[in-house]
């Protein structure tokens, strides 16, 4: 299939909708819940304390239920995010989103980071592990290298960014993933995901899931296309 004939099911089955704000309320998390389960997404990625309540309040859908390690900062010991990931696997989340210790991929210590990815895949007892490179904050090498390590430690996938330190995904850093890892290991694109166009170019890039909050918007989007539609995809700028 190619980019332009995506269809609406093909986006969908892409996306892990982003529910992480610190600040949403209980009521808010069920509305976004229920907008992933309408849309039949992939997946949910929520706060480490909501996976009970998404997987029950999502029990008897399609819809998967991740959450989030050592999240935003990445900077919490290798205990700490092991406890997080085994804690995540007895609630019943199916995917795990880690936070790569940044500050030491920085400087060069590049076998404790690996350790660190190791350590939560291995606690994840299969679950799918992406690990978080938090790209705006990182040089091409210190990319190539988070990236190599991750894949060298059993993870699943690599993915850009949290959304929350103060940039997200771009094409060359996507590219720059795609190109470094193996076939074995995919690549998932978040932060600054808004609209449909930037998901069927980052798509045509080599990525094959999308941490965004902008589910809506994206998907009547690729909806209103698939139905030819000519109008340019709107972008959600409240998503992250």
């Amino acid at each position: 299939m190619t980019v332009s004939a995506l269809s609406a099911t093909a986006v969908a089955g892409m996306i892990d909708h982003a529910i992480l704000k610190p600040e949403l309320t209980r009521a808010e998390v069920d509305a976004q819940l229920d907008t992933a389960a309408r849309y039949r997404i992939f997946s949910v990625c929520v706060r480490p304390s909501d996976v009970v309540h998404a997987v029950a309040r999502l029990a008897g859908t399609t819809v998967a239920v991740g959450t989030v390690i050592g999240f935003p900062h990445g900077t919490t010991s290798t205990g700490a995010k092991v406890a997080e990931a085994r804690q995540a696997v007895a609630d019943g989340a199916a995917e795990l989103d880690m936070v790569l210790n940044v500050g030491r991929l920085r400087s060069g210590l590049v076998d404790d980071v690996e350790a660190d990815i190791r350590a939560v895949v291995e606690a994840g007892q299969g679950r799918v592990v992406k690990v978080i490179l938090e790209t705006v904050l990182l040089s091409d090498d210190d990319i190539v290298a988070g990236c190599r390590a991750a894949e060298r430690a059993g993870a699943a996938f690599v993915k850009t960014s949290t959304g929350f330190a103060g940039g997200g995904a771009t094409a060359a850093h996507v590219e720059l993933m795609r190109r470094t890892v193996g076939s074995s290991v995919q690549v998932k694109a978040s932060g600054g995901v808004r609209d449909l166009d930037t998901v069927l170019a980052f798509h045509a890039a080599g990525v094959t899931r999308f941490g965004t909050s902008g589910t809506a918007t994206i998907l009547d989007d690729a909806t209103a296309r698939e139905s030819g539609a000519t109008a340019p995809a709107r972008e959600d700028r409240s998503s992250y």
